[in-house]
Parts: structure tokens; sequence; C-alpha cells
């Protein structure tokens, strides 16, 4: 068994045929003292491109963002963590200021701002600037994640605080991509209500998308963005429309089940 080094930083992935992109978020932290790929199955050399930097490969089939989190958890040696997620890249600010932290943590996690590209723009507002999460650096003896489906959340016994440099984020490069990833997060999101029994109301259908709207065009000052800020706003509408559309056929298809279902 591998002791932890007091000092020492794991960085853990999680990647689906990340091929495009995984060899940048790679270089960006091979400054690390571990790297872990929690992969799931990926077929498009995904895994193949980690193994060149030395990254430790555990195959998983996806089981909810959450799950697949603890997983690299309880995997690392090291107790200090580093979350990079296949879109994003560690700038070499944030590596200096991470391994500054270590050596005298003031905090048992942090939070990083995110600074996101959407569509070729760097975006200042929409609620993307800075985008604060799940912490991304914390030691993982004072963390550990809710095993949600997806957009999951985390339990911390200690002190939170912010870190001053920020990661970069690529979510977005082209719609095609936007709503494909609005797909499958809304049904995840959908899954993920049914099974804490919420129930998608006309208000939700209707009420829902438009207060998303509002909140990030106007209360996020996404007009503030331009067009970007515009279709931002309408994608972030449409992602909340999907997921209570969704959680509604999931409602339909079930009560169809037990009409079925022999007496």
């Amino acid at each position: 068994m591998t002791l932890a080094k007091p000092n020492a930083i794991t960085v853990y992935t999680l990647t689906f045929n990340e091929a495009r992109q995984i060899r940048d978020v790679l270089e960006s932290v091979k400054w690390a003292d571990e790297l872990i790929l929690v992969d799931s199955f990926s077929t498009d050399g995904t895994v193949e491109i980690a193994r060149e930097y030395g990254a430790r490969i555990i195959s998983e089939k996806f089981c909810g963002f959450g799950k697949l989190r603890n997983l690299a958890l309880q995997a690392s040696s090291h107790d200090w963590i580093l979350s990079i997620d296949a879109d994003e890249r560690c700038t070499p600010e944030v590596a200096a200021e991470v391994r500054r932290e270590v050596l005298a943590p003031q905090y048992d996690a942090y939070l990083v701002p995110r600074k996101s590209h959407f569509l070729g723009r760097w975006m200042r507002y929409s609620g993307w600037y800075p985008d604060y999460r799940q912490p991304q650096f914390f030691n993982r003896t004072k963390m550990r994640y809710a095993e949600d489906l997806v957009h999951e959340g985390y339990e911390l016994q200690g002190r939170l605080g912010r870190l001053k440099e920020h990661v970069l984020q690529y979510p977005w490069d082209t719609l095609e991509t936007a709503t494909n990833k609005l797909q499958r997060y809304s049904t995840l999101m959908a899954q993920r209500y049914a099974e804490a029994n919420r129930r998608a109301s006309i208000g939700k259908l209707i009420g829902s998308p438009l207060a998303m709207f509002l909140r990030v065009y106007f209360v996020q000052q996404g007009f503030r963005d331009g067009r970007h800020g515009l279709v931002l706003a309408t994608l972030s509408s449409y992602y909340t429309f999907l997921k209570y559309a969704k959680l509604w056929e999931l409602g339909q298809r079930s009560k169809a089940q037990v009409t079925r279902a022999p007496r």
C-alpha cells in the first residue's frame, strides 16, 4: 500500500471518449505527483493517450458522476486532490497556487474560479465567470461527493476557502456540442428527480424555463455578453424545459407500466 505524502497532489479526471481533448488536459496537469483517469470504457483512444502521461487508469461503467468521483478519491495515493474535468485546463498560475497552498493549508477545501469559453468568446457574465461549483482542490479526508447522477453536491467536514487563480473551461465549442451535452445532462437530471419522487407540474414546465432565461440574461447580466449571452440564456432555458419534460415523460411511462401490470 502506498503511503500518502503530506504535500503531494493527485489530479483526477473523469472521461468517456475524450481523445479530442484529453492530451491538452493532461499536459496542463503533468506536474502533479499522481494522475488518475476514471474512464467509462472509452473506445476512441482516450486511455492510450492517458497512458503516455503515466496516468493510472480505472475503468468503470458510468454509474453517476458522484460515484465516479468518490471512486477517484478512494484510489488516490495522496490526500490532496485537484479535480480537473475533460473540458478544463489547469493554468500555470493555478498549479503554482495549489503547490504553495498545500505546503501550509489554510483551509480543507477550496473553490476555484472558472473562466469559460463559449462559441469562440470568453464569457464575463451570464453566471459563467467567476463560475464556482463544488471545491476542485481539497483534502479527501475532509470531503466526499454526494453520489448523485449529475450536478453532484458534496459533504465537507472542515473549512472552505477560495483560490485566487482560475482554471480555463472549454465546455461548448459548437452548438452541436452544446445541445448534445444538454440532452445527456437533462436525461440524467430527470432520472435524478424521478428517483427523488419529484413531479413535472405545468408550473415547472412553463415557469422554470422562463425563470431560467430571466435569471441568466437579466439577473446574471447575460445581456452584457452580447449575442453570446442571448444564446446561452436560451440554451439554459431549453435545458430547464428538457429536464422537466423528460421527468414528465418518465412519469407517463411509469403510469403506463402500472396500467399494463397483470392483476
